[in-house]
């Protein structure tokens, strides 16, 4: 499992989230100021210069690949600022909580959708 540490991009956390996991194939669990990656299968190990390279291109397609240093430490990748900028996004449209399945990674905006969805691993 990976730690990807987002707390000087917060605004746009989520996005990131789903263009990473999607490029590793990787299940994400959503946190306070991270978001963590773990494998579809115990198995697997998660190669840390993959989840490096996706997120370089994140910040590469939003323009902020200049300002933002990709670190690896152990389990842990930190995005942190170079010239202490943040990333800041209109909050009407980033501010929305959102809710992950621990079972699967499942992620969606309403906690109703969430309960159901988590009610087909207990069938």
């Amino acid at each position: 499992m990976l730690t990807i540490d987002c707390k000087d991009v917060l605004s746009i956390k989520n996005e990131l989230l789903v263009y990473v996991s999607d490029q590793v194939a990787a299940i994400p669990t959503l946190k306070n100021k991270q978001f963590t990656l773990s494998t579809l299968d115990d198995d697997e190990i998660l190669e840390t210069s993959t989840v490096i390279s996706a997120i370089k291109e994140f910040l590469n397609s939003i323009g902020e690949n200049h300002n933002f240093a990709v670190i690896s430490n152990n389990d842990t990748i930190s995005i942190t600022s170079i010239t202490g900028k943040i990333i800041e996004r209109d909050s009407h449209s980033s501010q929305h909580e959102m809710f992950s399945c621990t079972h699967c990674g499942f992620v969606t905006q309403y906690q109703v959708e969430l309960n159901v969805h988590m009610r087909i691993h207990y069938l």
